[in-house]
C-alpha cells in the first residue's frame, strides 16, 4: 500500500527482557529444525546435475562401444583434452571457467554452513516448542494496529522481515491517527508474544487518508 511523502513514522526499539531461564527440555533440536530452512532443493539440484552427467557419460561410452559417432565428445577425446590442459586452450576462457566453478563451490559451502531463514520465530515456553510464522505475527500486529487506529482491515498493512516489522496505516479522512498510539498498541502485542528474534518495530501513518464507508 503506497503512503504519502508527509507520512509520520515512529520506531520502537526496546526489547523486553525474558522472564525466567531458557527452556531446556530437549527442545533445542526441534526448534532449530523448525526455524532453519532445509536443504532439500539444493540437494535435489546437485543430485539432478550429477545424474545428468552420469547419464551423458554412459551415453557417450555406449556410442563408442558400438562404434557410433559421439553425440558431443567421446570420453577418450575428452580425457586427452583435460590431461593436456592448459596447453592449446584459451587462457581467458579457462580463467573465467575457474572463477565460475569457484563461485559455485563457495555458494554451496555457504549454503551448507549458514543457517537458513524460513520466516519463523520462536515464542518463549518452558515445556513445549512454539514456533510462529512471520505471516501469523504480521496478522496479529495488524489486528492490534487497526484496533488502535480505528480503521478498516484494508487500511493497515504489516510487513515482517527478519530484523524488523513495518506497520503502514492509512487513516480515514477526517479521523486523525497518532502514530505513537499505534506504536504503543503494536509494541504491547510484541511484548506479550516476545518472539525471538525480536524485530525492530516501525509505524508509518500516511499523510493522506481514505474516504470512510
Amino acid at each position: 500500500m503506497s503512503t504519502d511523502a508527509s507520512q509520520a513514522q515512529v520506531d520502537g526499539r526496546q526489547q523486553p527482557d525474558a522472564d525466567g531461564p531458557a527452556p531446556d527440555h530437549g527442545l533445542a533440536l526441534a526448534v532449530r529444525r523448525e526455524t532453519s530452512s532445509g536443504r532439500v532443493f539444493a540437494a535435489a539440484l546437485v543430485a539432478l546435475v550429477v545424474t545428468l552427467l552420469c547419464v551423458y557419460a554412459l551415453l557417450e561410452s555406449t556410442l563408442q562401444a558400438i562404434g557410433q559417432p559421439a553425440w558431443i565428445i567421446d570420453p577418450e577425446t575428452a580425457s586427452r583434452f583435460v590431461a593436456g590442459l592448459p596447453g592449446g586452450a584459451n587462457a581467458g576462457v579457462l580463467g573465467l571457467l575457474g572463477v565460475v566453478v569457484a563461485v559455485v563451490g563457495v555458494g554451496f559451502v555457504l549454503l551448507a554452513v549458514l543457517p537458513g531463514r524460513p520466516g519463523r520465530r520462536v515464542l518463549p515456553s518452558q515445556r513445549i516448542a512454539v514456533v510462529l510464522d512471520d505471516e501469523v505475527l504480521a496478522s496479529a500486529l495488524a489486528r492490534r494496529a487497526r484496533t488502535a487506529a480505528t480503521v478498516r482491515p484494508e487500511q493497515v498493512t504489516v510487513v515482517v522481515s527478519h530484523g524488523e516489522a513495518i506497520v503502514n496505516v492509512r487513516p480515514t479522512s477526517g479521523v486523525p491517527v497518532r502514530a505513537e498510539d499505534v506504536l504503543a498498541a503494536v509494541e504491547d502485542e510484541l511484548k506479550r508474544l516476545r518472539p525471538e528474534p525480536y524485530p525492530l518495530l516501525r509505524v508509518r501513518v500516511a499523510g493522506t487518508g481514505v474516504i470512510g464507508a
